[in-house]
């Protein structure tokens, strides 16, 4: 298993060349499938083998009793043979056996004699005294292997299907249609042949023998881990039908630990859970939809119908229909419906196509499945695994992890110079400031004794320079294009979690070291106040600062030519490897807290920043409202303002707003039992709403759809994003929504004005007086809060 642990390259990358790994299947009995796909011919390979499993221990004595069975590495006559890894690190002898099995009973039976008490299971020993990965992940460290290693993201065989059910308790509710999509484009829609148990037993059994047929690498959907799996696994079991959809004879559906997923089966497990098929991975396209969310930040939702709309990829003709009105709409117009399914699964293709390129890139570097990469995060999901790779490469022995020192993190620096409306407007970014300071600085973790977290920094960034070079250099919308982009925003995103991992403590990653991070962030308080001086002497007027760029204003005179050359000269006072690019240039900006902005582009475009002006929380309406005025206000039109006011009062007034639009998506925090016994002291809308609608069951981190009605109770909305609830009893509280019209949506745009102009502009129309000032004669204001070169009056702590 050693490699050259002088060559970081087998650490960022793995050391076996195998090509065209699609899916592995490992088990802790030493036996491991291996599924490849030749890129030439898209032909797929099997390959059955054995590896050792192993794990990681701080002693070998709870081996001792294995007597002559116990041996070193080099001992082939020992069952479970043991070798000392070199260094201070506590996780020292890695322990390997022909069957994990043995091995894991033969730790177990030795921790529980040495501490006078039954150990049951490897995570009952402390994590500072074991370290014991799934069976895959041990392969792939032990073997350095990885995922698709030279195979365009178009060659790997991929199936989308989508349920439709008469419901969306499994526990009652049926599935009377599957829509199917294959790898060469076509489709088809399965159906019922009756409404009966044996009619829906047929229609699973049809969906297991086309997945048989096409055998597809990857299964994927939107809220697959949500709903559709999870649905059809309820629905089998309940019809006493083995469901199987992977590779593995036999095998059938099991489950693993997730961050999004669903309660497990076990009603005493409480982790969230998501499905895995043995021998090909299941995608969520919702993982990537919300990866990509996270950077970009301008989707409107996370659902499939509005994400397409959103990216373009929903065709003219998509057939849309309310969920809770598909079955309803089957039994009368079956081919409305089977143009709906077959539109849903046209759609997440595109979409695994437009957003699944970084998961499918980080596949190629991290050490683990391609699903589970898909759905982690990037610094204990990719630094973590690809780090403990580079420690059993170089025959390192590993730290445990360790909690602080009890020292704060010190946070970045965050200056907010003026608040209101600027004009000609201009983003200095420092490209991955952070990474870019740690590497400057040869900044790493102290108990990383390789070294290896800003080697795997300094290829990552080599890397990335690389892909992004390749795809300027290749065909625009060419498959080369599309995959070298793909890696490029891969690696921004794990290069970008680097200091996150260093910071996040030592209960979450294994080096957390909160000086190195303290380090970093004072450096970068002393690079943004050497930013914001140099670039207030050459004119500018700063509107904000943080360690995703400087804000700036530049006099009406300049031109494009001006503002890069001052961006230029500033990065020329800067360290080597830490760089300072142009980022943005707008025709105007609302400034109204720290990290909250509206940016105007010169092309129109709207670009809004920070959770005053997007949250998953906000009512449709007045987020409506909000781009209509700011869009307005930013161009100085602020009749227009006025206007966009006076227009949604009025539709409130007249209910022309449908229910939906002021219905706002709250998360569920309680059980059904958990409320129950809160009830009493303190009711809460969401919860009785539900109640309200015949809902008496539902789960901890469930999202729902509320508003408030007329007589104040909590009502419910069933709709999705699509479209709004028909019939629609728009029995909302009109008062109350324009209440919050006016204090939350408004009141986002008062650094815009002075106290009296905004009263003036949002003003109730029902109580206006002759002595109201016109409102034509109002212009925006920009508020200096502090002198363009002095920074620390106005720094806030925060994180970066």
């Amino acid at each position: 298993m050693t490699v050259d642990a002088s060559a970081p390259d087998a650490w960022l990358w793995g050391w076996d060349p195998t090509p065209g790994i699609v899916s592995i299947h490992a088990e802790a009995t030493g036996r491991v499938i291996v599924w490849r796909r030749i890129a030439a011919t898209g032909t797929l390979v099997r390959e059955d083998e054995r590896f050792r499993p192993w794990l990681l221990l701080d002693r070998l004595d709870d081996l001792q009793h294995l007597g002559q069975s116990l041996g070193p590495e080099a001992d082939a006559s020992a069952s479970v043979r043991w070798r000392e890894l070199d260094g201070p690190g506590a996780l020292r002898f890695r322990v390997s056996a022909d069957d994990g099995r043995a091995l894991t009973s033969a730790v177990l039976r030795g921790a529980s004699e040495r501490l006078g008490k039954r150990v049951g299971h490897i995570g009952e020993l402390p994590e500072d005294a074991v370290l014991c990965l799934p069976a895959d992940e041990q392969y792939l460290v032990a073997t350095g292997r990885t995922y698709f290693r030279d195979l365009p993201f178009d060659a790997v065989h991929r199936l989308q299907f989508d349920l439709e059910t008469t419901g969306l308790d499994a526990r009652r509710d049926r599935i009377f249609m599957i829509s199917v999509r294959y790898h060469d484009g076509a489709t088809e829609v399965l159906e019922v042949g009756d409404e009966s148990d044996a009619g829906e037993a047929t229609l699973i059994r049809e969906l297991m023998a086309r997945v048989r047929a096409a055998d597809p690498d990857v299964i994927e959907n939107h809220n697959l881990h949500g709903f559709d799996i999870p649905f059809l696994e309820q629905r089998a079991r309940r019809l006493q039908l083995p469901l199987s959809l992977g590779r593995v004879a036999g095998a059938g559906l099991r489950q693993r630990a997730a961050r999004r997923g669903v309660p497990a089966s076990n009603p005493d497990d409480r982790r969230r859970v998501r499905f895995v098929a043995p021998g090909r991975e299941l995608i969520d396209t919702m993982d990537a939809v919300r990866r990509h969310d996270m950077s970009v930040r301008d989707l409107p939702g996370h659902g499939l119908k509005a994400v397409a709309r959103h990216l373009g990829i929903a065709a003219p003709d998509r057939e849309y229909i309310r969920g809770d009105l598909i079955y309803t709409t089957w039994r009368t117009d079956p081919e409305r419906v089977r143009r709906y399914a077959t539109d849903d699964v046209e759609e997440v293709a595109a979409l695994s196509r437009m957003l699944g390129g970084p998961s499918y890139a980080l596949a190629q570097v991290a050490p683990r499945r391609y699903e589970r990469v898909a759905d982690t995060g990037a610094a204990t999901g990719i630094i973590d695994p690809m780090l403990l790779r580079a420690y059993m490469a170089a025959g390192a022995a590993l730290p445990a992890h360790e909690p602080g020192d009890g020292t704060p993190h010190s946070g970045a620096a965050l200056h907010l110079f003026a608040t209101g409306v600027a004009h000609r407007v201009v983003k200095a970014d420092v490209a991955s400031l952070y990474p870019s300071l740690m590497r400057a600085y040869r900044i790493g973790p102290a108990r990383d004794r390789l070294g290896a977290l800003l080697a795997l920094v300094d290829g990552l960034v080599a890397r990335r320079l690389d892909a992004k070079a390749r795809a300027r250099a290749a065909a625009p919308g060419s498959p080369e294009r599309h995959a070298h982009e793909a890696m490029s925003a891969a690696l921004k995103t794990v290069v970008n979690s680097a200091y996150g991992y260093l910071a996040a403590g030592g209960e979450l990653t294994r080096f957390a070291d909160v000086h190195a991070a303290n380090e970093v962030t004072r450096r970068g308080r002393d690079l943004l106040a050497l930013l914001c001086r140099e670039l207030a002497a050459r004119g500018v007027t700063l509107l904000e600062a943080d360690t995703d760029g400087v804000y700036f204003a530049v006099p009406a005179s300049w031109t494009e030519v001006d503002e890069r050359r001052v961006v230029t000269e500033v990065a020329a006072l800067l360290p080597p490897l830490v760089h300072l690019e142009l980022d943005g240039r707008f025709a105007a900006m609302l400034s109204h807290e720290p990290k909250n902005y509206a940016l105007l582009g010169y092309d129109g475009t709207l670009l809004l920043r920070g959770v005053a002006f997007r949250s998953s929380r906000s009512e449709p309406f007045g987020d409506r409202f909000l781009r209509h005025a700011l869009t307005r206000l930013l161009v100085g039109d602020v009749v227009g303002v006025r206007d966009a006011y006076l227009d949604t009062i009025l539709a409130l007034r007249r209910r022309t707003v449908a229910t939906y639009d002021v219905a706002s998506r709250v998360r569920l925090t309680k059980s059904p039992a958990e409320y129950a016994e809160a009830r009493e002291k303190r009711r809460e809308l969401p919860y009785e709403a539900l109640l309200a609608n015949g809902r008496e069951t539902w789960s901890a981190g469930d999202r729902i759809r509320v508003y408030r009605r007329q007589n104040g109770e909590g009502g419910l909305v069933e709709a999705t994003e699509e479209e709004a609830p028909v019939p629609d009893r728009r029995d909302y509280d009109v008062e109350y929504y324009i209440r919050l019209l006016r204090e939350t949506y408004a009141e986002r745009l008062a650094r815009a004005f002075t106290p009296e102009d905004f009263c003036v502009v949002f003003a109730d129309p029902d109580q206006l007086s002759l002595f109201t000032p016109s409102v034509e004669a109002i212009r925006p204001i920009l508020t200096q809060l502090t002198s363009g070169t002095s920074v620390e009056p106005m720094a806030w702590a925060g994180t970066s």
